[in-house]
């Protein structure tokens, strides 16, 4: 019988969509993510299920729209500290397990602070790393100036830059589990803030989390230095799998958890964090299978996050439950057989703003509405509603029935 394949899910924080050779940038050298995406397949059109961290991250885990789930807004530090992902949601964890996985998050889990919501009860054997929206990269205090480095459901400091930690915890995993099937699910910090290098000293102690962002005043500097060091990290995982000889049983997917703030590049797209624009959710997307994927396939199908927990389980061999309510597609026959996806209508919801993406239209419904030919615009430079009304009122009925639908039994994050 053939071995089920391992699975590497490679999670940046804060990523612009410009920010890789790979997708036009020049500002930074990032030659290990530019190589996944030539020996595998690079998305155009992939987004995040949310312009920020905890709802795509639920996204992410579970396979369905982060409403479903009650995690619309970010889970922060100061204010929601008793709020989590309930146990009660499947999560692609505990699929995988099901196929005799050895799973492992080592990171950012960002999806609740106390241990309760500790991802050893949400299908992983192994975490290490913390559970706010960030941490202090050398000191580990997060910005309510509180400890945050875990070993599974204790908190364990370690010393070391959290990126570094990350993979070195990530490069163990792989070494004891290499004779059988395992998903390692590597969450890494950056590019968020704050903005430090590896060798920064520690801007934050236990009870002082100021300053948020960090010390350095040149941040563009210490932002190139972040991301050059992620990029070295995925240099050496890949190199790891290669050494053991699993290239061709290993596959590996990178993305980013919603668009960049300040110093990153969000290359022709409008919009950063937080925004429904382009810009706020429109990230990197690679997927890395020498065995399986053609190398330099480039495709522009739309893709979100929510896709990834069916296209797990299509790759361990699973049939989700149909208890689940997936709101996410298999990307399997499109990686592998360069299949095009059917055609689908996908929402967004942050805070006041929704939008609706149908094909190469997108309708906002915000202040005020504005309709994009994406393919046209990339950009969304040019408000087309006036020109396209009868097109525009059936999107925004598609978006208002989608949001009531979504909104049952839902209490809505403030």
């Amino acid at each position: 019988m053939a071995r089920k394949p391992n699975i590497i899910l490679i999670l940046a924080d804060d990523m612009g969509y410009g920010d890789a050779g790979c997708y036009g940038g020049k500002h930074l050298q990032t030659p290990a993510i530019d190589t996944l995406a030539d020996r595998g397949l690079r998305f155009t059109d992939f987004h995040s299920n949310a312009p920020v961290c905890s709802p795509t991250r639920a996204a992410l885990l579970t396979g369905c729209y982060q409403q479903r789930c009650g995690i619309e807004g970010v889970i922060s530090a100061k204010n929601h500290r008793k709020k989590g992902l309930s146990l009660e949601n499947v999560t692609f964890a505990d699929l995988l397990k099901t196929a005799d996985y050895r799973t492992a998050v080592f990171g950012k889990w960002h999806l609740g602070y106390e241990p309760r919501f500790n991802p050893r009860y949400q299908g992983f054997d192994e975490f290490v790393g913390f559970v706010s929206g960030n941490i202090d990269y050398h000191s580990h205090i997060d910005q309510a100036g509180v400890e945050d480095w875990w070993q599974d459901v204790e908190l364990i400091p370690e010393e070391g830059y959290s990126t570094d930690l990350v993979t070195s915890h990530g490069l163990s995993f792989i070494q004891r589990y290499k004779d059988e099937p395992f998903c390692l699910y590597l969450a890494h910090e950056c590019p968020h803030y704050p903005y430090q290098g590896p060798n920064d000293p520690a801007d934050r102690t236990v009870g002082k989390p100021e300053p948020i962002l960090g010390r350095r005043k040149d941040r563009t500097a210490a932002y190139k230095e972040m991301m050059e060091s992620m990029d070295t990290s995925i240099d050496r995982i890949v190199r790891k799998i290669n050494s053991l000889g699993l290239e061709k049983e290993t596959f590996i997917f990178f993305c980013s958890d919603n668009g960049p703030t300040g110093p990153g590049s969000n290359g022709p797209l409008k919009g950063k964090k937080g925004s429904l624009w382009e810009g706020g959710h429109r990230v990197p997307g690679i997927a890395y299978w020498p065995s399986k994927i053609r190398p330099g396939t480039v495709t522009n199908e739309t893709a979100l996050t929510m896709d990834l927990l069916p296209t797990l389980a299509s790759l361990a061999g699973l049939s989700p439950p149909t208890t689940l309510k997936l709101d996410g597609v298999d990307l399997l026959p499109l990686m592998v057989g360069e299949q095009p996806l059917s055609e689908r209508s996908l929402f967004w919801r942050f805070k006041n703003d929704c939008a609706i993406r149908k094909g190469p239209w997108k309708l906002i419904n915000g202040e005020s509405q504005s309709l994009f030919h994406l393919d046209d615009d990339i950009g969304e430079t040019t408000n087309i509603i006036r020109k396209e009304q009868e097109r525009g009122k059936s999107l925004e009925q598609e978006l208002m029935n989608w949001s009531r639908k979504i909104s049952v039994g839902i209490e809505r994050q403030s």
